[in-house]
């Protein structure tokens, strides 16, 4: 691999049929990373891998394969890497914090990228076209798509998140909630129900702003039937996004103590993700006294 991506960055080109098999291999696979017991390992490997595909894409930039898993691996690690760890390390020392959430931001807006490029090659000039024909846009596109809609979705909104002093990058939030309304529309039981977990987060917002505690814990129990009660990260958006805005600290302390009781090596092809999430499910057990009134 590594002498692969030195011949890669040099520009003394393979063919392209060579450059789109390493990209197919790698935008396939992900299950060594995603079976792993040390999330520390993971950490470190991770931005190789990455740049790895970045590499791959300057030779093949139209590589649909490469385009979502580049748009899903800096998301998460984004999220996983250097979001929570700001999280976790902001009271002993803010400065890191914020170098960590800038840095996350960056990771999100790369992302970003890449899932619009994806997209992109399903409708041209994807961004302008939904700007200006939302749903003539996203009717063009189908199942296949939902995955790349989702994570392009996902990590429009983590942007956003990140941008709250840029009124130009939050009045593009109508953008991305349609690409994963309609990643809903199209498989809205997808990834063992990751689009319903999506959603018991974002329908907690107050009901002027859109939201519905109906409908998130509808989507609640949906995703838990769906990921059988074995994910980590549907106890944990039902903690911070409803037991937290209910002030119901009996009803967060259990689904913390749910969270830590997964095995994680229960389905070894997301004990990473397993032990990621428990790591925050910790730190939320720990901070429990900031977030509730005694």
């Amino acid at each position: 691999s590594l002498a692969l991506l030195a011949v890669v960055s040099s520009g003394c080109s393979p063919k392209l049929t060579v450059i789109n098999m390493m990209g197919n291999a790698l935008s396939e696979g992900g299950e060594g990373f995603a079976s792993d017991d040390d999330p520390d390992l993971i950490k470190d490997a991770t931005p190789f891998s990455l740049k790895l595909m970045e590499s791959l894409l300057e030779a093949s930039p139209k590589h649909k394969g490469l385009l979502k898993a580049s748009c899903k691996g800096f998301t998460q690690y984004a999220y996983a890497y250097l979001q929570n760890e700001a999280d976790y390390c902001e009271d002993q020392d803010f400065a890191k914090a914020q170098f960590l959430r800038g840095r996350a931001k960056r990771m999100y807006k790369r992302a970003l990228g890449y899932g619009l490029r994806g997209l992109d090659l399903r409708v041209k000039d994807f961004k302008n076209s939904l700007k200006a024909e939302p749903d003539k846009t996203l009717a063009r596109l189908n199942k296949k798509d939902v995955e790349l809609l989702y994570w392009t979705g996902l990590t429009w909104m983590a942007v956003i998140n990140a941008s709250k002093d840029d009124m130009a990058m939050i009045g593009e939030l109508p953008l991305a909630e349609k690409c994963i309304a309609r990643a809903y529309e199209l498989d809205p039981d997808w990834g063992n129900g990751t689009i319903h977990e999506f959603y018991v987060t974002y329908d907690s917002r107050s009901s002027a702003m859109g939201g519905s505690m109906e409908r998130v814990k509808a989507h609640y129990a949906k995703a838990l039937a769906l990921s059988q009660g074995k994910r980590v990260s549907t106890y944990l958006a039902y903690a911070e996004a409803v037991c937290v805005g209910e002030q119901d600290r009996k009803g967060y302390d259990e689904m913390i103590e749910k969270a830590l009781s997964i095995d994680p090596d229960a389905d070894k092809s997301s004990r990473m993700l397993t032990l990621v999430y428990q790591k925050r499910a910790r730190w939320l057990q720990a901070q429990a006294s900031k977030f509730f009134a005694e």
